[in-house]
């Protein structure tokens, strides 16, 4: 029988503990060198260099590097080791996803792929790993869809051999360009949902293959990784840029979110939206879908303007993620395991960053359930 808290012991629960803050907010909960997410100023820095000052030039394993230095080997050929990694994983995934108990879902598909990578495996290494995660994401997304895999090129750099596991095509040098920047983009974002996850794991010393596999369980939640797919049917919804105005008010005016607009840590506008939006103008328009695109943005910030006046709510990374993976050929199935290919590195730094002397995360909890008499 579910029995309420009495006055006294609810005040004594407070006193035996600390302050609770829902969700972890404004709770500072690790150090890192890593990444800052200045959510007032709206801006990203990743190793002392803003997003948009990396993301437009660098090739994603390098960038990777980046982050891993200091925290694991990266001298040498790096950008080869995740090369011959790939096709090692390849290897050991071939023939997984087939039968009739093969899960559907892709995100359940790579995590059946990684969950049989051990710690002591070779692939267990930062480069086994983000090779491995790109391959499972790549198989995954194809055979959601009834496709065979394609065989990774070990030779090829890193986001253009993905594209191309997933499409079966070669990018051009723009879709290359584009599409690296994406990865690049979304590498690293502070002490997000995913990333706390990998650290907690990590923190325990399960291993880096525990902390991956964890990390992408927390990124497929709606409210996480799953974001991106949703501004597509919105626009599909909308249809025409006559029409933006009038179903965005509705949509805001009936207490229903607008997708892609707003972002937790951000006051103002995410940097990473207008690194994304840049990208998606170099690969030139569709059918209109761009200019679509740009007259929602507009209408949308328009109507939150004047129905949340006391809110500022920008565009976000998964606007323009949307319309960049849409372009480039990734089905929306497909958004949330290729964010996890981005982001892996960041997960795999975080991890061996809590492990180098982060210690054991473990909070406490505030008991609010029936005494004993």
């Amino acid at each position: 029988m579910t029995m309420a808290l009495t006055k006294d012991a609810s005040v004594a629960g407070q006193g035996a503990q600390g302050s609770f803050a829902r969700g972890l907010a404004g709770v500072v909960a690790a150090e890192t060198v890593l990444s800052a997410v200045e959510g007032e100023a709206g801006r990203l820095i990743i190793r002392g260099r803003r997003v948009e000052d990396l993301a437009p030039h660098m090739r994603y394993e390098a960038v990777a590097a980046m982050l891993l230095d200091g925290f694991a080997p990266v001298e040498g050929d790096f950008a080869g080791a995740i090369g011959k990694a790939r096709k090692a994983a390849f290897t050991r995934f071939q023939g997984r996803l087939s039968g009739a108990g093969a899960p559907k879902d892709p995100v359940e598909a790579m995590r059946l792929l990684l969950a049989g990578i051990g710690d002591g495996d070779p692939l267990a290494s930062p480069a086994g790993l983000i090779a491995a995660t790109a391959v499972a994401a790549a198989m995954a997304i194809r055979a959601s869809r009834g496709l065979d895999a394609v065989t990774p090129d070990a030779g090829l750099p890193h986001a253009l051999d993905l594209r191309r596991m997933v499409t079966g095509t070669l990018s051009d040098a723009a879709e290359a360009r584009a599409f690296e920047t994406y990865l690049v983009t979304v590498i690293d974002h502070g002490l997000n949902a995913s990333t706390f996850t990998a650290r907690v794991v990590a923190s325990t010393e399960a291993g880096l293959s525990s902390a991956v596999i964890a990390a992408l369980s927390a990124l497929k939640g709606r409210l996480h990784g799953g974001a991106p797919g949703p501004v597509l049917d919105m626009l599909d919804e909308i249809g025409t840029a006559d029409a933006a105005e009038g179903w965005l008010d509705g949509r805001v005016a009936s207490g229903e979110r607008i997708m892609g607009f707003g972002h937790r840590a951000y006051r103002v506008r995410d940097p990473r939206a207008d690194v994304l939006r840049a990208a998606v103008a170099t690969l030139g328009d569709r059918d209109g879908r761009l200019d679509l695109a740009r007259a929602v943005e507009k209408a949308a910030l328009e109507v939150l303007a004047r129905r949340k006046s006391g809110r500022r709510l920008d565009v976000n990374v998964e606007f323009y993620t949307a319309l960049l993976l849409e372009r480039l050929g990734i089905p929306r199935e497909g958004f949330t395991p290729i964010f996890a290919a981005g982001r892996v590195a960041g997960w795999i730094a975080h991890a061996l960053e809590q492990q180098q002397g982060g210690g054991l995360i473990r909070p406490e909890s505030r008991y609010i359930g029936p005494l004993p008499a």
